[in-house]
């Protein structure tokens, strides 16, 4: 498919109550930036349920133009209803690239968009560029288990597309007085056109929702806590700061923790305030997964492991010593 604009389109998913996550908000920071080097527009692409919401973030946030497409076939994500939606705009707008976030629901819609435009899909990204040489944009994403970076250029198909993890960019500062042009188009897709249907959510055991992605702190728990007991006084500090739980993929692995905790390249990418490592070698997967947070503190015996490279802050020492005393003093400061 030709390119009929220069415009970088940024998917905008929606929660059920049609406010946006904060995932297209990150994009709509670093699409600004590729926007201008492409010499387009940057385009906010809204879809969902009653979005005047999101609509409002997606132009505080950046966008130039906004297009919304509202319907109830759209209140819960299906790859059906989504991919003929995002396709029907494409066809008739003509974008030259569209950044998706790298969600559950990114990455199933990406490979189906890519694959009914038939042009190529970058998964993954964890950096985003135009080269200078032939003005395409440069999709970076790890490769092989996270041992070495691949660039990737997409010359010969239009429109570019990427998926892009959550929690690498950062979100701007909104702008509640900006003015966007707000497209609104009806795409309707008939309900034998939905080959899914949502019978029912299942929130994890003991009704425990773990949102790494939006979370400011996050104290998690790799090899070093030793079984599932060593998560307690993680959970106690949590508890503490208001933060969220998260592990490393060992942890996971053994059993000690449910998956929707990962942090890392098999996980979740995050980037918090503050990120509090206890027990946790730092291997580059998992350092993939949380090194754009902000501030990152250390805890572990070992003086030589490799996340403290990238912790501003490292204490040496037993996390089942120092974590009671850390917790202590937090609630001291809190009464």
């Amino acid at each position: 498919m030709e390119a009929k604009t220069k415009d970088l389109w940024v998917f905008i998913e929606t929660n059920e109550d049609g406010s946006a996550k904060n995932v297209g908000l990150e994009l709509l920071t670093t699409g600004r930036g590729l926007a201008d080097k492409q010499g387009g527009k940057l385009v906010g692409i809204v879809i969902g349920s009653s979005i005047d919401s999101a609509v409002k973030s997606a132009t505080a946030y950046g966008s130039d133009v906004v297009i919304a497409v509202d319907g109830s076939e759209y209140k819960h994500y299906t790859t059906d209803a989504y991919a003929k939606a995002i396709y029907t705009l494409v066809e008739k707008y003509g974008p030259t690239s569209i950044l998706i976030g790298a969600t559950n629901t990114g990455r199933d819609l990406g490979p189906r968009l890519s694959c009914r435009l038939r042009t190529g899909l970058t998964a993954d990204c964890t950096q985003l560029a135009i080269d200078e040489e032939s003005g395409n944009v440069a999709w970076t994403r790890p490769a092989f288990g996270g041992n070495l970076m691949a660039t990737i250029l997409c010359p010969d198909h239009r429109p570019q597309i990427g998926t892009v993890r959550p929690g690498v960019f950062k979100k701007g500062t909104p702008d509640e007085a900006r003015t966007a042009e707000v497209i609104k188009e009806y795409i309707h897709v008939a309900p034998e056109e939905i080959r899914t249907e949502l019978l029912e959510v299942i929130k994890e055991a003991a009704g425990e929702i773990v949102d790494l992605e939006g979370a400011e702190i996050i104290v998690s728990g790799g090899r070093g806590v030793g079984g599932p007991e060593g998560f307690k006084p993680i959970r106690e500090l949590a508890e503490a700061l208001g933060a969220t739980v998260g592990a490393s993929r060992a942890a996971v692995d053994a059993g000690w923790i449910a998956h929707s905790h990962q942090v890392g390249q098999t996980g979740k990418t995050v980037g918090p305030k503050i990120y509090i490592a206890c027990g946790i070698s730092g291997a580059i997967q998992h350092i993939a997964g949380m090194s754009s947070s902000k501030t990152i503190i250390a805890i572990n015996k070992d003086e030589t492991a490799p996340i403290f490279n990238v912790a501003d802050y490292a204490v040496v020492g037993d996390l089942f010593e120092i974590l009671p005393i850390l917790t202590a003093e937090i609630k001291k400061l809190k009464a």
